[in-house]
């Protein structure tokens, strides 16, 4: 089935170079000795050893790789093959798939049920608005029983926190907590964005 492209696949559309100049800004920070792992060591605080873990939009792999290399079985999902690419060439280990989280299958060789799923780096405001609930249909429906999802994006990307809250309700996810930054600062009424951990209903 043919998905609306988001804005992602958009953007690289009308620039072809916007991908590798992506991947490079990240590498460029990760050669200056930035902490890019925040969101990742999250996850692996919310799971026990060796957990399945899905990195939901893993573009370059960053998250992927550390959560891999902290003893989880880890698979990574994103629509450009070129951050894919990057991916398996700097973060190898996990299992990286090309895929619209709109709509895609997993090899019966890879897990089918995740501990904990991530999608952290404002990915669900990149994706086309009637996109947004098959993805997080799909989310929910490769959650383990006591899994959970971690997403976190953004305000004034063109998704509400209130609309986002109503997509998740119609996929089947309850929201368990909500906090306004990756290391866990309440959220309030007037927050920047937030990090929204949700259960199946």
């Amino acid at each position: 089935m043919t998905h609306p492209p988001g804005q992602w696949q958009q953007i690289v559309a009308r620039d072809p170079g916007h991908s590798a100049r992506y991947i490079e800004r990240f590498r460029m920070l990760a050669a200056n000795g930035q902490d890019l792992f925040g969101e990742a060591r999250l996850i692996d605080a919310m799971v026990g050893r060796g957990a399945t873990i899905l990195d939901a939009g893993c573009g370059p792999g960053r998250h992927a790789g550390y959560l891999h290399a902290a003893g989880h079985s880890v698979v990574g999902v994103d629509v450009d093959p070129v951050l894919i690419a990057a991916a398996s060439a700097d973060a190898p280990g996990p299992h990286y798939l090309v895929g619209d989280l709109a709509g895609f299958d997993l090899p019966p060789e890879l897990p089918q049920r995740f501990d904990a799923i991530l999608c952290a780096g404002n990915v669900m405001t990149f994706l086309h608005p009637d996109t947004r609930v098959p993805a997080l249909s799909g989310m929910a429906a490769r959650l383990a029983g006591t899994g959970r999802a971690v997403i976190g994006f953004g305000a004034g990307r063109g998704y509400d926190f209130e609309a986002f809250g109503t997509d998740c309700a119609a996929a089947g996810l309850v929201l368990q907590a909500r906090f306004a930054t990756w290391d866990l600062r309440p959220f309030t009424a007037d927050a920047r964005f937030q990090v929204a951990v949700l259960a199946r209903a």
